[in-house]
């Protein structure tokens, strides 16, 4: 009986081995001549162009030491560092040999020309919204006008076996939910248009929703917020800790110039979605994408110039005579208060840091990064630049800035070990995308 047992188990596994062999199993597309290509319409590949700036396809495929769309960016995950490939035509390192079918597959599935499957670093999960017009657009753009770089790939840092691209179809098979982006019909085609930009080409929750132990987004949290790149990406739900809440105008006026009266500027790994990616996208588009996120945070139409919070905090921004007593509220003065003050309304430009996200989140990361190393171009607001106090100001100083607006301005419970922080930050170095 035993005997019987064992082999029983024994032919369920082979079985189940043979199954995922064969699920697994991609077959190579053949290759391509750069003759072959077809002639692509230039209307289509303008509409590549747009498309690719707003997947942030260079951002991510671009080393900071290297070309346009090269590869070799180090995508820092739970389980260790990816470098993104070379997505330039290059015949022999890039994807000079791909038609347009593969690169579909790619897009859709997660799978490169010889079959092998990708690591969802690259966010084929989202991609798989497009269509096939959009995702041939792009192809059209990245063949016409990206020039073709020879590159060495470097080597991922995965440890084993999460390194066998092979197990990567397993994890397709747990999370990866493929298909086109099909339209709610409980909602307006700007709404639908807002969310399949969102959910598909921008992949916003890519970094605004946590993932699980396997490095799946959540889908009971999408938009609740995640870290990144060594950022904290706010909630775009109910959960957002700013005091003003977003509305569709805020998030336009954010998409379209990196600046929102009452949230602030596009900062960190922010700033170059805004400036080189969704600003691409023709108004109507950042219009509907802006309907989508403020129903999703659940926003309001109100004007917010008079609410309550924002009255607050004007009244809390005005000078207090008794500032010299607190070292933080001192420095503040000095060193902050002549470009965030202001007087009857805020003024798009000057954050009011009292609402700002920033100094309203559960983790003070955002604002120590900004307080260290400032917001310059090209991210940020257009002609206007924070300057960074990391060779000014020491820890000791920056924390107690920190703990000022976290008391006085936000009025929130005091960051736990932020000394802490803020010495570990200022020793990672400054952080960009």
């Amino acid at each position: 009986m035993l005997k019987r047992f064992l082999l029983g188990i024994l032919a369920v596994a082979v079985i189940a081995a043979v199954g995922f062999g064969v699920y697994t199993y991609k077959p190579a597309m053949d290759p391509v001549a750069r003759d072959d290509q077809p002639a692509f319409d230039a209307d289509l590949v303008e509409q590549g162009r747009i498309l690719a700036a707003a997947g942030y396809c260079a951002t991510c495929h671009t080393a900071s030491d290297g070309a346009p769309y090269a590869g070799n960016y180090p995508m820092e995950t739970q389980f260790g560092t990816i470098y993104s490939t070379n997505l330039t035509p290059d015949v022999d390192t890039g994807i000079g040999t791909y038609s347009q079918a593969a690169f579909r597959r790619a897009m859709h599935e997660g799978v490169d020309r010889e079959g092998n499957h990708l690591f969802p670093a690259f966010p084929y999960d989202h991609f798989t919204k497009m269509s096939d017009a959009d995702v041939d657009a792009i192809y059209a753009y990245i063949m016409t006008e990206v020039a073709p770089v020879q590159t060495v790939q470097k080597e991922n840092e995965l440890p084993f076996p999460l390194n066998l691209r092979m197990l990567q179809s397993g994890w397709k098979l747990l999370f990866a939910d493929f298909g086109r982006y099909e339209a709610d019909e409980a909602h307006s085609d700007e709404w639908n248009r807002g969310a399949y930009l969102a959910e598909g080409v921008t992949h916003c929750g890519a970094c605004h929703t946590p993932r699980n132990a396997l490095g799946a987004e959540r889908e009971d949290a999408q938009f609740a917020g995640a870290e990144i790149d060594r950022w904290i990406a706010p909630a775009l739900t109910a959960g957002n800790p700013s005091h003003v809440p977003w509305s569709a105008a805020e998030f336009k006026s954010y998409l379209e110039s990196g600046v929102a009266t009452y949230h602030g500027v596009a900062a960190g790994p922010m700033g170059p979605v805004v400036h080189a990616g969704v600003r691409a996208l023709p108004e109507a588009d950042i219009a509907a994408l802006s309907i989508y996120l403020a129903d999703k945070v659940g926003a309001q139409d109100d004007d917010p110039a008079g609410s309550a919070a924002v009255m607050a905090s004007l009244k809390a921004n005005r000078p207090d005579p008794q500032y010299r007593g607190d070292l933080g509220a001192r420095l503040y003065a000095t060193a902050c208060a002549s470009c965030h003050y202001n007087a009857e309304q805020i003024a798009q430009g000057r954050p009011d840091l009292g609402i700002n996200s920033a100094t309203n989140l559960d983790d003070p990361t955002n604002l120590i990064h900004v307080m260290l190393d400032g917001v310059n171009g090209p991210v940020g607001i257009a002609g206007v630049v924070m300057p960074g106090f990391r060779q000014a100001l020491n820890d000791e100083e920056i924390t107690a800035i920190a703990a000022y607006l976290r008391d006085k301005r936000a009025e929130k419970p005091a960051w736990a070990n932020l000394a802490t922080t803020v010495s570990e930050i200022r020793a990672q170095g400054r952080a960009a995308h």
